[in-house]
C-alpha cells in the first residue's frame, strides 16, 4: 500500500513527536534508565513493579500480573523464581482455581515493597520541592489526563471494566475519608454530623499514632480518583485487627471495589500475625453486610442503639483468621 500524502500524516506526527520528547525528558527525570541506583535499592524497574502490584493488590496470581503489566510469561516466571529464592513471595495454587499460580508477599516482601515505596515517595517529594506550591495541582491534572487519554485509547482497564488501584493514602486523602464518610451516609441514610465526628476522630487517631507494621489504610482509585476506602487497626482485644470505615462511592459500586478493600485488608491482617478480625456494622447497610458474609464474617452479637440521628440496630462481626490458613 502507498503511504499516504504528507499532509494526511501530519495532524498525528506533531504529537508523536512529543511524546517521544516527553518520554526522553521524564525518564531521564526520575532516573529510569537507572532505576536501582536512582532509588539505592537492588530490584531493577521491572522487579520493583512486580512488587508494587503485589503489595497493593493481595489476590493476585501469575496471570493477573502477567495482563496487567503485559510481561511475557517466561520472563515473569523466572523473576518470580529469583523472588521465591530470596524469601520475598510464596507461590501457591489458587483456591478458586487451581490450575492458576497465586502469589503472595512474605513478611520480607512486603517490607522490601515498603522500602521501594518510600524511597520512591522521597524521590518524588525531592522532585515536587522544586514545584511552585501553586503549581503542583496543576501538574497533577495535567498527568490525570495524560492517562484518562491514553487508557482511554488502548483500552488498558482492570478488573469488572475499571482500572481500580488499592494504595496508601498520599496528602488529603485522610481529609477525603472525613467529608466523603459524612457525605455519602447523610444522602443514603440521613445521619448527622455525630457520624462525622465519629470518623473525624477515628482518622485523626489513625494520622497521630499508628504502627505502620499494624494498621494500615487503603484508598480505593478508579481511573486516578480515590472512590473507595477501608481501615486495619489494632483492636483492643488481644491479637485482633478492627475494619473500620469500608465505603465506596455510589458511582463506583458494583465493580468489585468493596471485595478488593476487604481482601486487602484481611489478607494484611492475616500477614502480620492477628488471630481474629472484627468489625462493628448497622443493620441498615445491608450491602456491606453482604461483602462481609462473602468474606467469612460471622455476626457474633446485635444491639439496638439511637445514633447519628437515628434508630439503628449495632452488629459485631467476626473473622477467625486463623481458621483460613492453608
Amino acid at each position: 500500500m502507498a503511504n499516504p500524502p504528507r499532509a494526511a500524516r501530519t495532524p498525528i506526527h506533531a504529537p508523536i513527536h512529543e511524546i517521544r520528547a516527553f518520554n526522553r525528558f521524564y525518564t531521564n527525570l526520575i532516573g529510569a534508565l537507572d532505576y536501582s541506583r536512582h532509588l539505592y535499592v537492588p530490584y531493577t524497574l521491572t522487579e520493583s513493579r512486580v512488587l508494587y502490584e503485589l503489595a497493593h493488590s493481595p489476590h493476585t496470581d501469575a496471570a493477573d500480573l502477567r495482563g496487567e503489566l503485559s510481561l511475557d510469561a517466561g520472563y515473569l516466571s523466572r523473576l518470580l523464581g529469583k523472588f521465591e529464592r530470596a524469601g520475598l513471595v510464596e507461590r501457591a495454587p489458587s483456591a478458586p482455581d487451581p490450575r492458576r499460580q497465586r502469589i503472595t508477599l512474605t513478611a520480607r516482601g512486603r517490607d522490601a515493597a515498603d522500602l521501594l515505596d518510600e524511597r520512591s515517595r522521597e524521590a518524588v517529594g525531592s522532585l515536587l520541592a522544586d514545584v511552585p506550591s501553586d503549581e503542583r495541582e496543576r501538574l497533577a491534572a495535567a498527568m490525570r489526563t495524560v492517562r484518562e487519554i491514553l487508557a482511554g485509547s488502548t483500552g488498558r482497564v482492570g478488573r469488572r471494566g475499571a482500572h481500580v488501584l488499592l494504595r496508601e493514602p498520599g496528602a488529603g486523602d485522610l481529609g477525603w475519608i472525613v467529608q466523603r464518610n459524612a457525605a455519602v451516609y447523610a444522602a443514603e441514610f440521613g445521619w448527622n454530623a455525630d457520624y462525622e465526628g465519629l470518623v473525624a476522630r477515628l482518622v485523626a487517631d489513625f494520622a497521630q499514632d499508628h504502627d505502620p507494621h499494624l494498621e494500615r489504610v487503603w484508598i480505593a482509585e478508579l481511573d486516578g480518583r480515590p472512590v473507595g476506602c477501608v481501615m486495619c487497626v489494632r483492636d483492643e482485644a488481644p491479637a485482633t485487627a478492627r475494619l473500620r470505615l469500608l465505603l465506596v462511592e455510589p458511582d463506583a459500586r458494583g465493580l468489585g471495589i468493596g471485595d478488593q478493600l476487604i481482601d486487602a485488608c484481611v489478607e494484611f491482617a492475616r500477614g502480620v500475625g492477628y488471630r481474629d478480625l472484627v468489625l462493628w456494622t448497622n443493620d441498615v447497610l445491608a450491602a456491606a453486610r453482604t461483602l462481609y458474609q462473602r468474606h467469612g464474617f460471622v455476626l457474633v452479637a446485635e444491639k439496638p442503639h439511637r445514633s447519628f440521628g437515628a434508630d439503628l440496630v449495632g452488629q459485631d462481626w467476626r473473622l477467625p483468621l486463623h481458621e483460613l490458613r492453608g
